[in-house]
């Protein structure tokens, strides 16, 4: 459908950006709700755990969504061409990565009304483990799709080339 043309290279991008925004917030958030910082900052990693974790909630499920949608329009052009090429090529294990990705992906967005209610205002004490938690597995769902979808992407673009 899409294999050589410009919008299919431009919604990847766009899919690429929107998932790297989305794990850069994550990956702050998860930080600063597990290993928050009490003495004075002077390291980069404890620059990287010192935000706000409650101001990265909303702008985390935009992100979720829009990466998450975007994702949902390359893929039938993936099911058509990609699928095909690396099961000629026989790579089982990355199309099962892939499938592997859809699931887990389709899980994390079950999640998020569930993240969204535990991170809105006002924050009580006693549901910081909740928040720690549900943060904690979007963020491991999240970087596992991101992973995932570079090899496959890798993958298939190697044995398109072959």
């Amino acid at each position: 459908m899409w294999l050589n043309s410009g919008l299919w290279v431009t919604l990847l991008i766009l899919h690429g950006i929107a998932a790297f925004l989305l794990l850069g917030g994550l990956t702050h958030q998860t930080l600063s709700v597990w290993i928050p910082v009490h003495r004075h900052i002077d390291s980069f990693f404890d620059r990287a755990r010192a935000v706000s974790a409650k101001n990265y909630s909303v702008a985390i499920i935009v992100f979720y969504v829009v990466t998450f949608a975007i994702g949902m329009v390359i893929y039938p052009d993936f099911k058509l061409t990609g699928n095909k090429v690396l099961t000629a090529h026989h790579m089982t294990k990355t199309l099962q990565g892939f499938e592997f990705k859809e699931h887990v992906l389709a899980i994390g967005l079950a999640l998020l009304p569930a993240y969204y209610y535990y991170w809105r205002p006002p924050l009580a004490h006693e549901r910081d483990t909740v928040r720690a938690m549900l943060t904690s597995v979007l963020a491991f769902i999240s970087w596992a799709g991101f992973i995932v979808g570079h090899i496959v992407n890798n993958v298939a673009g190697l044995a398109i080339s072959a």
